[in-house]
């Protein structure tokens, strides 16, 4: 059989204890003890700093004027409306395109732009994208050029010169050696950039766009400061923030955080149908239901449908047509689940059948016969779940196009940048890239990448590791404390759901349940609590005898059945302490 991490040791990291601090937090803004344990535990050092996660506010936001190039993009759009120009709203094909192209060719159009879009199909390679926008750019007598998510990687200025259209490229992708010579380009990630906030993503950048516009026409008295309430934008942003794993701290999490309240309330017809179609309430909506159902969907028409249909969506008004859509949404989704299904069992059985390739600290894969819009995916599970830089390549011809995830311990754009005379192209970021090469030259960019991971990479890196908050007893798990505990939502990237420990007594023998999952019964200082480890059923016999004592790992979540609210853990690992007698 295979090795599975979920089967291997997970090293526990335990938490930074200084009471002191703690105690400071407590009294300083009022907050439960485990709830302030939870911030230490996380590196939080200033009561400023605390204060600026827990209750920053939109005023907070950074300027967009920090923005290099920000003035420029905002004269050349005021140019275009004043002379009637047609704008073209270029966008990347994933969420964050589609949701930061859907933002500004709304916004531009109440300000009365002649505005269209188009969203590439995923199979074009990332360096010919701006051509392909210029070519139909000119089929829709467009003028300026608009990119939302990409065209930082476009190389050649002759070309893009020799157009005679104007382009301005937002951004958030690491830009290469050459920055394509344009009106502006706008990427917090440039090399001269001062901006505050490196995180911002494809959509977020559009955001800081809009923002700047209309204090520009503010500014120049052309329109009133109330006519558009940038905040009604806040749901795309939050959408597209969360879909694309930005970190949700800082800047971003202002955005998101607000960015769901907007969702709360969206008037957006097509995006409330998607939501209910991936059966969440629009009014409980949290990151985890964007990440895992209604993102998902939305990628799917990147993955193997028509994008363009996505940005469609989130523009339409008229409700029959806004259902339509997304049940076609919803039946492409499982679709792209049933590919992708059946290119993770290809690939499990090539594992399994060359196990030494675990032997090695990074795994790279290729083949003819895996989906182009399915690689991503299923790189982010190997990654995960063997907790090693993964790159899954398809080959189309004499063109592989490979999806590149990896571990915290090893950013890879550096590596890819040592290894570019192999590539034709690469671009994204330290932790999610993605590539295209001559198939002849994956052999040596294999052999080359591998060698680095095995160099640089120590074993321990390349262990499952599992992160604590705090030590808790059953007795501080109350509402009053989960409630103490969503001051620091949102979750999601850089700030994952808290992780808390004790040690318990199991009660009752364990359950399978849904074939996949552990259900456990669990006593702390005489509190009896249910746990659910998710795809733990394989370790369901090492739990059969009587009176152990666990120390467990979970989440603490409440669960709502027949209207009945109970405290229920979601349990992350366990291990056997001993047997009581």
């Amino acid at each position: 059989m295979l090795p599975d991490l979920e089967r291997e040791k997970i090293i526990w990291i335990y938490p930074k204890e200084d009471p002191a601090l703690v105690q400071a937090f407590v009294f300083e803004f009022n907050i439960h003890q485990v709830t302030a344990q939870v911030l230490v535990s996380r590196s939080y050092k200033k009561k400023s700093t605390v204060h600026n996660f827990l209750y920053a506010k939109l005023p907070q936001l950074h300027p967009p004027h920090l923005l290099s190039d920000i003035d420029k993009a905002t004269h050349r759009i005021h140019q275009a409306l004043k002379n009637k120009e047609q704008i073209l709203i270029f966008g990347d094909n994933d969420v964050d395109g589609i949701t930061g192209t859907a933002l500004l060719v709304d916004f531009l159009r109440t300000l009365g732009a002649n505005v269209s879009f188009f969203v590439p199909n995923r199979n074009i390679q990332r360096d010919l994208i701006i051509y392909d926008a210029l070519d139909y750019a000119k089929k829709q007598n467009a003028s300026l050029i608009i990119t939302v998510d990409c065209g930082i990687t476009a190389a050649n200025e002759t070309k893009l010169l020799e157009k005679e259209i104007d382009i301005i490229i937002t951004d958030h992708h690491e830009p290469t050696d050459k920055i394509p010579n344009c009106v502006a380009t706008l990427n917090p990630k440039l090399y001269n950039s001062t901006y505050p906030n490196r995180d911002l993503t494809g959509v977020g950048v559009a955001f800081k766009l809009a923002h700047a516009m209309i204090n520009f026409l503010v500014t120049t008295g052309e329109v009133q400061a109330d006519l558009i309430d940038l905040k009604r934008y806040l749901d795309l942003v939050a959408l597209g923030t969360i879909a694309d794993m930005g970190a949700l701290t800082g800047e971003n999490r202002i955005l998101v955080r607000y960015g769901l309240q907007q969702l709360k309330k969206t008037q957006r017809i097509g995006l409330l149908k998607l939501i209910h179609v991936s059966e969440v309430n629009p009014e409980e909506i949290t990151t985890i239901d964007i990440s895992s159902k209604v993102a998902p969907r939305l990628n799917s028409l990147g993955r193997i449908g028509d994008p363009r249909k996505g940005v469609e969506l989130l523009l339409l008004r008229e409700v029959q047509e806004a259902e339509t859509l997304a049940k076609e949404l919803d039946v492409l989704n499982q679709e792209r689940q049933k590919i992708e299904r059946r290119d993770s069992e290809d690939v499990e059985k090539f594992l399994q059948k060359n196990p030494s390739i675990l032997e090695e600290k990074a795994i790279v894969l290729d083949s003819e016969k895996w989906h182009s819009g399915v690689i991503a995916i299923i790189a982010a599970r190997l990654a995960k779940q063997y907790n090693r830089p993964t790159i899954i390549l398809t080959k189309d011809g004499e063109i592989g196009k490979g999806s590149i995830r990896t571990i915290p311990e090893f950013p890879v754009l550096d590596v890819l940048k040592e290894n570019a005379s192999l590539l034709l192209n690469f671009g994204g970021h330290d932790y999610a890239a993605g590539l295209t090469i001559n198939v002849q030259n994956i052999p040596e960019f294999k052999s080359r990448f591998i060698k680095e991971a095995n160099d640089s990479l120590k074993d321990q890196d390349i262990s499952p590791k599992l992160y604590l908050d705090a030590k808790v007893s059953f007795r501080d798990l109350t509402f009053e404390f989960l409630e103490s505990l969503s001051l620091l939502e949102p979750y999601g990237t850089e700030n994952p759901q808290v992780i808390l420990f004790t040690i318990a007594k199991q009660v009752l023998p364990p359950k399978i349940v849904g074939r996949k999952h552990l259900k456990l019964s669990l006593e702390e200082n005489d509190r009896f609590l249910e746990g659910i480890g998710f795809n733990m059923a394989h370790r369901h016999a090492s739990l059969m005898k009587k009176n152990l004592k666990l120390l467990i790992a979970f989440t603490p979540q409440i669960n709502v059945y027949l209207n009945k609210s109970s405290i229920q853990l979601h349990v992350r690992d366990f291990q056997i302490i001993e047997q009581v007698t």
